[in-house]
């Protein structure tokens, strides 16, 4: 059994500049504006967005919005887990995806490598974001999450923030190149929680629980 226990939000500390990319910086303001004036852009609950990493971010994902959407809402720069479709969209995406920090992940096998790079992260107090669903909704519906949110859980004891995203599929289902059309967009946050693995717990069954009480969480988020 993995136990888990929810935690406070407290003030946001301030942010170092420093470490954060500059791409990253110098985008992050721009996307943010567009996204208020052109998709009425709205972020909810960022009050429980612990006052610094590490923490894991945790959200349902549609397309490539769902990123912008995180990285506009998210106060301090995200090391986004990336499916290699979408690391290597244009031959632009490596570098630029290398210059944030985003780390590729291999969904068609258990990839050690990216989570421990993700374990790394976190060790570095580095906020992770991570879409559990793996790939993308193609039918704008939640989908049952993957183990690997569970597994950075348990091994970090980095708190997980749900975060529930809204409007991308809408904003994207049947545009042709990648372009939205004005919809309403916006995340909400919920409250972090911490997990804990039961010593008589296997380790399977309790990455599965972890891994449904945050799809539950994201769940109740989009309801």
């Amino acid at each position: 059994m993995a136990p888990s226990t929810a935690v406070s939000a407290k003030p946001r500390a301030a942010i170092d500049g420093a470490a954060e990319p500059l791409l990253y910086r110098a985008l992050r303001g721009p996307a943010r504006a567009l996204l208020q004036r052109w998709f009425d852009f709205a972020a909810e609950g960022v009050e429980h967005l612990p006052a610094r990493g590490p923490y894991i971010v945790a959200a349902n994902h549609h397309n490539y919005l769902d990123g912008v959407l995180l990285g506009a809402a998210v106060p301090e720069p995200i090391v986004f887990l990336v499916m290699p479709r979408v690391y290597r969209a244009t031959p632009f995406h490596p570098p630029f995806h290398r210059h944030i920090g985003s780390i590729p992940i291999n969904l068609e096998r258990p990839d050690v490598a990216a989570l421990r790079s993700a374990l790394g992260a976190l060790e570095r107090g580095r906020i992770v974001g991570i879409f559990p669903e793996g790939p993308f909704s193609v039918r704008g519906r939640l989908a049952p999450g993957l183990p690997g949110v569970a597994l950075l859980a348990l091994h970090s004891g980095a708190p997980v923030v749900p975060a529930a995203i809204r409007g991308t599929y809408q904003a994207l289902v049947g545009r042709r190149f990648y372009i939205p059309r004005r919809h309403p967009l916006g995340v909400r946050f919920g409250p972090p929680r911490v997990f804990t693995s039961a010593r008589e717990a296997p380790a399977r069954e309790a990455r599965e629980r972890v891994t449904q009480r945050i799809m539950a969480d994201i769940a109740a988020l989009l309801s």
